[in-house]
């Protein structure tokens, strides 16, 4: 199976605190695990606004999700076409470009955001893991 996961799934893997279903699909040698170009340009945005309580190096995220076998999936005119055919539901540019890839590669949202399950393509839905 196709898996693309959400910013939050990547940073939640990156940190090692991944939620145990989560764990088991990426685990899962079955699955192909991508991550698109959208999520680390969010990962970059959110940077720049110097937040005490998010940071992380996105060229050191990049690499390892490349060293680890993810895929990359860039962001094409075709997936910013087709965002202007999904219903408003959510208002975050990045989810609805994580839609549309999901549905131009045929690939499985991995995500904690609810929102997912409400478009037209496969999620899902991780729990955020406990916070101590």
């Amino acid at each position: 199976m196709k898996l693309l996961l959400d910013t939050h799934i990547l940073l939640w893997a990156a940190a090692g605190i991944l939620p145990k279903k989560a764990n088991e699909l990426i685990k899962d040698e079955e699955n192909m695990l991508l991550f698109s170009a959208a999520s680390i340009w969010e990962i970059v945005i959110k940077n720049g606004l110097n937040r005490p309580d998010f940071q992380v190096d996105a060229y050191m995220l990049h690499n390892g999700l490349l060293n680890n076998g993810y895929v990359e999936i860039a962001i094409d005119s075709y997936h910013t076409l087709m965002t202007e055919k999904l219903p408003k539901i959510h208002k975050d540019p990045f989810d609805r470009i994580l839609v549309t890839q999901a549905q131009a590669e045929k690939a499985t949202i991995i995500t904690s955001d609810k929102v997912f399950s409400e478009y037209p393509c496969s999620a899902i839905y991780i729990k955020p893991p406990r916070q101590s």
